[in-house]
């Protein structure tokens, strides 16, 4: 037995529903260093970015499951379904903390997303996820087909690409970590291209 076929079988006995409990934890552990000054002298922009800045994290991880499996042989794809909701769940605490904490003022909200060119994009990234987590389940997949169904998740590809981008306008400057991340989703999503005939990997 390979090392990959040992971690495989320790890996199905771990159960999915422990990939949820355990990765939304975090997000309490922001929250209560943002309420006990763990998070320095802003507390709501810090937690507004741990909160975005680990929900990129998780997709980091997302797309790193097919390249795991077709460079090690260990598979990961049984929670990728949580690890891709986990992602939605950072990604909206990130913006309802912009919305509810940081802005406030919901006239100013709107003319935010049309101005600030990494609002905008940081918004369009968040709005493509939106149909994959209401799809993330199995009775999507059935009522669209698995081929559809494939489709319409691809658009985390873009959702991701947009996500590191607005992390390095958000910036401002020139950082190495935002750069970094974006570079390692656009590493993960080209090896998901079969060189032989361009084809996209599931």
């Amino acid at each position: 037995m390979t090392a990959a076929q040992r971690i495989n079988g320790a890996l199905r006995r771990v159960p999915t529903g422990a990939i949820y409990i355990v990765g939304a934890l975090p997000a309490f552990w922001f929250l209560y260093l943002g309420l006990t000054g763990g998070l320095g002298v802003e507390p709501i922009k810090a937690l507004e970015h741990e909160l975005g800045q680990f929900g990129l994290k998780l997709f980091v991880a997302v797309l790193a499951v097919t390249p795991l499996r077709n460079l090690t042989g260990i598979s990961l794809i049984r929670f990728r379904r949580a690890l891709g909701l986990l992602v939605f769940y950072y990604i909206a605490l990130h913006l309802l903390v912009w919305l509810f904490l940081d802005v406030q003022i919901w006239s100013q909200i709107w003319a935010d997303i049309l101005k600030r060119p990494y609002i905008t994009i940081g918004m369009t990234g968040f709005v493509l996820l939106i149909p994959l987590a209401l799809t993330s389940n199995d009775w999507s997949v059935r009522k669209l087909g698995a081929a559809r169904w494939r489709f319409w998740h691809r658009l985390s590809y873009p959702a991701a690409i947009l996500g590191a981008i607005h992390f390095v306008m958000l910036e401002k400057t020139w950082q190495i970590e935002p750069l970094a991340y974006l570079g390692v989703i656009l590493v993960l999503l080209a090896l998901r291209i079969r060189p032989s005939r361009g084809r996209v990997t599931a």
